[in-house]
């Protein structure tokens, strides 16, 4: 028999994002004329919104584009590469998209969780603060995974800007992403009314420099695809 993993984050899951809405807006977004670079930040097994990407990819008449996935687990990672290793575009980086110190404080989380109406208040608070603590305890056990990951992908695949980024990793760190990708053609955000992306939702929908193009609030935790619309953005809200 195989040890049980010795963190959560180790445990294989179903896919979330399959067969919706929103992984059919994921194909469509990939499958897009000009869009040669693609980041998606939790990958997690690729069976879920990767399959998404990697369809629309091979629909895309400039050929597929490259696909940069961030996966922090390592069991999760090494079944993502087994899945996709026939497909020469598609990248699986075993990293942090962001480093640990970003992540917020446990006092932070509980400010949003009290004051805001999202569906993070469908779980205990007790529970969401255990979920932030699983997330900094891999990254203290595996500190080389700890890094700004996003960082790192753009220098290696020599990328200023993504052309396509799905925002669906961490819980806990999806403000902190935006800042590394903003600027990108199509912006994805995957559980808008939950912490993860709530903020960026907000900033988007007020932001000219983008436009929404399609979104969902009842499919899961909600979820929304931004097209910039101006060539120069605002670096800073």
């Amino acid at each position: 028999m195989n040890a049980p993993p010795d963190s959560p984050l180790d445990r294989l899951l179903p896919p979330q994002v399959k067969n919706d809405g929103f992984y059919r807006a994921l194909i469509r977004v990939a499958a897009t004329p000009g869009v040669r670079t693609i980041l998606e930040i939790g990958a997690s097994s690729g069976g879920g919104s990767t399959e998404a990407l990697v369809n629309g990819a091979l629909r895309n008449p400039d050929g597929p584009p490259a696909i940069h996935s961030i996966e922090v687990s390592l069991a999760r990672i090494g079944a993502f590469r087994e899945r996709w290793r026939d497909f020469s575009f598609v990248h699986g980086h075993n990293t942090s998209s962001v480093p640990r110190e970003s992540f917020p404080t446990p006092e932070e989380v509980t400010r949003f969780y009290r004051t805001v109406r999202s569906k993070l208040r469908n779980v205990r608070l007790e529970k969401v603060l255990h979920w932030l603590q699983l997330d900094l305890d891999y990254l203290a056990e595996h500190p080389e995974l700890s890094a700004h990951g996003i960082r790192r992908i753009k220098e290696a695949a020599g990328v200023g800007v993504f052309d396509a980024v799905l925002i669906d990793g961490s819980e806990f760190t999806g403000r902190v992403e935006m800042e590394e990708v903003y600027g990108a053609r199509f912006l994805m955000l995957d559980d808008t009314r939950s912490y993860k992306n709530w903020d960026n939702l907000s900033r988007l929908e007020k932001d000219p420099a983008y436009r929404r193009v399609r979104k969902s609030r009842w499919t899961r935790n909600g979820w929304a695809v931004f097209e910039r619309v101006r060539q120069e953005v605002r670096r800073e809200r």
